[in-house]
């Protein structure tokens, strides 16, 4: 029996960020049932189409053509990450690189053995963000895409970082470390973040007791894909800008 009072909160993803290693990008789970696991998160359209920044049940989608759209229930993702709000710590913070602010969280809180999500809100006085085209079959591997992905840059915008922290014990359902994305609240800039100034904004820190992974269990792509895991993790790296 659940103890009355006790802090609980969990994470859902659907699918893994290996499967898109060697080019599972079609989407396997509406955006409706999606949407009915969480309230904020991050992922990716089918054909990988963009980058996702849900927001107070709003799927963004920031696309390679540096324009917003919002998903329709009717499509479907390949592999997302979505949370209900439970904040267990807010803070604020100021004049932090993406580095000092990722350490500042590791040294503060004991958090480095869970999964837990972090949402900035406020300023920046640089972000620099990526986002993939959408690709078309027979699809490409997940760092043969990267390698084409259009970069963006801005400075002193206001906007909203939302995304999740793994323990390294976890890389390949999920990239160790942070994976965050952007979405500025003009909509000017969004997308997966590469590098980031913070000038004044709040942080919402939220660890995770539970981590429900649901997996394409229909899919026949997925069912029949053999996955090299030789150099799985490295590609994984080499994807989401971490070397």
């Amino acid at each position: 029996m659940k103890e009355m009072g006790k802090y609980d909160s969990r994470v859902f993803q659907h699918g893994t960020l290996g499967q898109l290693v060697p080019g599972l990008f079609e989407g396997t789970l509406s955006v409706s049932d999606l949407l009915l696991h969480g309230d904020f998160g991050i992922g990716t359209a089918s054909g990988l189409d963009g980058e996702m920044i849900l927001l107070d049940h709003v799927p963004y989608l920031f696309q390679s053509n540096g324009q917003v759209r919002i998903l329709k229930g009717s499509e479907k993702v390949p592999f997302a990450t979505v949370h209900f709000t439970q904040v267990k710590d807010a803070l604020t913070v100021e004049k932090m690189t993406q580095a000092q602010l990722g350490q500042f969280i590791l040294a503060n809180y004991p958090y480095k053995n869970l999964f837990f999500a972090v949402k900035l809100t406020g300023e920046f006085e640089f972000v620099k963000t990526r986002a993939v085209a959408k690709q078309e079959r027979p699809y490409k591997t997940l760092t043969q895409v990267a390698d084409e992905q259009a970069v963006f840059e801005a400075n002193n915008v206001s906007g909203t970082l939302i995304g999740y922290y793994a323990p390294a014990l976890f890389h390949g359902m999920a990239a160790a470390g942070y994976h965050l994305h952007f979405l500025a609240t003009d909509h000017t800039i969004g997308g997966h973040l590469l590098d980031f100034k913070v000038a004044n904004a709040q942080v919402e820190l939220q660890p995770f007791a539970t981590v429900e992974q649901h997996f394409p269990d229909e899919d026949q792509e997925f069912l029949a894909a053999d996955i090299d895991l030789s150099d799985l993790h490295a590609q994984i790296e080499q994807a989401e800008g971490q070397n």
